[in-house]
């Protein structure tokens, strides 16, 4: 493959993601143009790394990536004969939404995600939460959880000797649950399992180690927050840094505020939205190895009427999308779900967060 692939700013969509995997060049738009030639007796490695919710991994532009859609394009790439076998990392909250139930075993393809389908992923190297520390002119957290740990086991071992079930097993110790904290989550593995007992290098190269062993840090002495809280945590770190009285604080704080104003206005639509129409419970609950949801464009027209009452879902919300999943298996009609939807958000203001200005995200 000749060139690099680049796309940045509003060139990173969904359907230039999907493009680029199956080397489809007429269907680019923007960025560099160059899509993934790959060939029969190439082996792929993909790193994913967003926010995500059930069944969805966020795109910095919209729509998002819906579990459906991406495995529905995994199977035209194995169609195409264009690879051996490919290996997918994912990072993003409740992960293992996007392969549960959906993910063929014979499409030599093998998955690791950062977490179960019901379960948050986390950040760390965060400003004043513990260590190792971030140099003082960071405001943000420099990384998450589980790809922290899968870097940091390649710059470490030989990636000649270690297999990828090696490394899933060292990750998937390192970031497991603290049984004082609770902070943590379930890596977990998807597809054609066997191919994890290839070594790394097959797919990540073999370069040299690049780090000492007393650089991979403990789960004891690393601080973690809830991967959806990272931005807002950024913005307070930005808040109490700025310089007293100034105008720049003041719109900080009143930033945090809209925002986390909007976050319990999601919370609270969603919660008034699944009383209406299932009552107090969730309805039939789907079994542990069954897909989020039968129906993905119920689950997608319910999404969109939502935003279209409610507003954006915002990286914060894609965690309600299994609410709307639910509702689908439920057999709520489109029709309640707009009215219902009308009904608690009818004095909503949406403002920055319209789906007609940040786009929709289904």
């Amino acid at each position: 493959m000749a060139g690099k692939l680049f796309f940045d700013g509003k060139s990173v969509t969904t359907s230039n993601f999907y493009a680029v995997l199956l080397g489809n060049k007429t269907a680019v738009k923007g960025g560099s143009g160059k899509v993934l030639a790959s060939k029969p007796k190439d082996r792929i490695f993909v790193f994913y790394a967003d926010h995500g919710g059930p069944g969805v991994l966020g795109m910095p532009n919209m729509p998002n990536l819906y579990a459906n859609d991406f495995i529905n394009v995994l199977k035209t790439k194995h169609a195409s004969g264009t690879y051996d076998e490919m290996v997918i990392y994912v990072e993003a909250c409740e992960s293992g939404s996007i392969f549960q139930g959906l993910l063929p075993k014979n499409l030599n393809i093998y998955v690791t995600t950062a977490a179960n389908p019901y379960e948050n992923s986390w950040a760390t190297y965060c400003p004043d939460i513990g260590e190792p520390t971030v140099p003082p002119e960071f405001y943000t957290c420099l990384g998450d959880l589980y790809s922290v740990s899968w870097m940091e086991d390649s710059d470490l071992e030989d990636l000649r000797l270690e297999t990828l079930e090696q490394q899933y097993l060292n990750v998937k110790k390192r970031i497991a649950i603290d049984k004082v904290t609770g902070f943590g989550s379930h890596a977990m593995q998807y597809g054609t399992l066997s191919i994890s007992k290839e070594t790394i290098s097959n797919y990540q190269g073999s370069a040299p180690r690049t780090i000492s062993t007393d650089r991979f840090q403990t789960r004891d002495s690393m601080g973690v927050i809830d991967q959806r809280d990272a931005d807002l945590y950024s913005m307070w770190q930005r808040y109490k840094k700025s310089a007293e009285e100034t105008q720049q604080k003041e719109n900080l704080l009143q930033k945090i505020k809209e925002i986390t104003a909007y976050r319990a206005h999601l919370d609270s639509s969603v919660d008034m939205i699944k009383r209406y129409l299932l009552g107090s419970g969730d309805g039939p609950v789907r079994g542990d190895r069954s897909a989020l949801v039968d129906d993905w464009d119920c689950l997608k027209f319910m999404v969109r009427t939502f935003e279209t009452h409610c507003g954006s879902l915002t990286q914060y919300g894609l965690k309600h999308t299994r609410t709307f999943a639910n509702i689908c298996n439920n057999g709520v009609t489109k029709k309640a779900m707009d009215e219902a939807s009308k009904k608690s958000c009818s004095s909503i203001k949406m403002g920055q967060w319209d789906p007609l200005i940040v786009g929709y995200s289904s």
